[in-house]
């Protein structure tokens, strides 16, 4: 075994899981149990490639915060099955799979967590500061490469491109993808907006004008400074877009950065339940998955 922490976005995992994975795998009582299977199966791949000493599963115990909100009313407003309630648009074939989706996850050692008022890149910010080697973040959500640090070993494991074509994120992948350096990934995400999360950006900067002004200036202090001053080597059109969108970028700021202060206990590892865990697969119609669960703790 490694000294590694392997964090898990959970929710990123499963929604990829259940729109990946056919749903016509089900169940004795007739109901899907694709997300679940395709969660054990990417576990088992993460735990076979890694061994990490330590695997988490962040949870969103609030997938939209109310501070957020507060901050940005547009924040992943296209998500809501009903806004009213502020209830997140999960599909009917998925909702029974989730709690069943923690259940095996405990049973396999993994812990799941969460938090009041903190989605799960909220708990895996916190966590990533927490642990003193290794950190490997699995998810799909591009604002967690601000996490990124060479220095500390934090990688992302980007799963855009599936879990198992998964890009290993660090430094030099970043600068090779965006120009820039993960600590400015913040400032970057803030102007050029994010469509997934309801961030509109700054008009008139998208990925290489943002990168470019964070080049030149260092970060959004250093270009809302340029910004405020006419004798700047600012386009006319950006200084504008810059000093009208300020306050967007006072709040987005707060609303990208993920919180690195949640009063969590300090991750460790969980037993694995071998008899739990075979009787869930015979239960739930994933025997096969949780055999190869099992062989990549053991390999």
């Amino acid at each position: 075994m490694s000294s590694r922490l392997l964090l898990l976005d959970t929710a990123s995992l499963y929604f990829r899981a259940f729109y990946g994975v056919p749903d016509s795998i089900k169940a004795a009582d007739g109901r899907p149990v694709n997300a679940i299977r395709g969660i054990v199966d990417f576990l088992a791949t993460l735990q076979s490639r890694y061994e990490p000493e330590v695997v988490v599963a962040a949870w969103d115990d609030d997938w939209r915060p109310a501070w957020r909100v507060e901050l940005l009313d547009t924040y992943k407003t296209h998500r809501l099955a009903d806004p009213e309630a502020g209830i997140e648009e999960t599909p009917d074939l998925l909702a029974h799979q989730v709690p069943l989706i923690a259940e095996v996850l405990t049973l396999a050692g993994a812990t799941v967590v969460g938090a009041p008022e903190a989605e799960a890149d909220d708990v895996i910010g916190t966590l990533v500061r927490r642990w003193d080697t290794g950190v490997d973040v699995v998810t799909g959500d591009r604002d967690l490469f601000q996490l990124v640090d060479d220095a500390r070993d934090v990688r992302i494991l980007y799963t855009a491109r599936g879990v198992s074509k998964h890009d290993v994120v660090d430094a030099a992948w970043v600068r090779d993808k965006y120009g820039i350096e993960p600590s400015q990934y913040v400032d970057f995400a803030v102007m050029r907006g994010d469509a997934s999360d309801g961030l509109p950006g700054v008009a008139g900067i998208g990925d290489k004008t943002a990168a470019t002004l964070l080049g030149e200036f260092g970060d959004l202090a250093g270009i809302r400074a340029a910004a405020a001053d006419p004798s700047s080597s600012l386009r006319p059109r950006i200084r504008q877009s810059l000093l009208d969108s300020a306050d967007y970028i006072d709040a987005a700021v707060q609303v990208v950065t993920v919180r690195p202060d949640l009063d969590l206990a300090d991750p460790v590892a969980g037993a694995i339940d071998v008899d739990g865990l075979r009787a869930f697969g015979e239960q739930w119609n994933v025997a096969g998955p949780i055999e190869r669960l099992l062989e990549s703790v053991r390999t």
